[in-house]
């Protein structure tokens, strides 16, 4: 279960990068490479293993206030990346 009071980071076997080819950010590993939603490119980028889960929502509703809240949004996203070992 995601924690919005802890930091998490993009997982050592994933590089997150925009991909100009695929107009969208991209997660690459060594059996190839995941195309992320827009959003989920937002998301990731954030993580840096300092911000929390608290911090990285604030921000995006900043660049993003005509979203409803985004908490539980980004939390689902986090629990399922972190279930699938994309983030740690």
């Amino acid at each position: 279960m995601i924690q919005e009071n802890q930091a998490y980071q993009v997982h050592k076997l994933f590089r997150l990068q925009y991909e100009p080819a695929q107009n969208a950010w991209v997660l690459l590993y060594p059996e190839g490479m995941i195309k992320l939603s827009e959003s989920a490119g937002e998301i990731l980028r954030l993580l840096d293993g300092e911000r929390t889960v608290a911090q990285m929502i604030a921000e995006l509703q900043a660049r993003f206030p005509q979203a409803d809240t985004l908490t539980e949004d980004v939390t689902e996203f986090l629990g399922e990346a972190h279930a699938k070992k994309w983030i740690c």
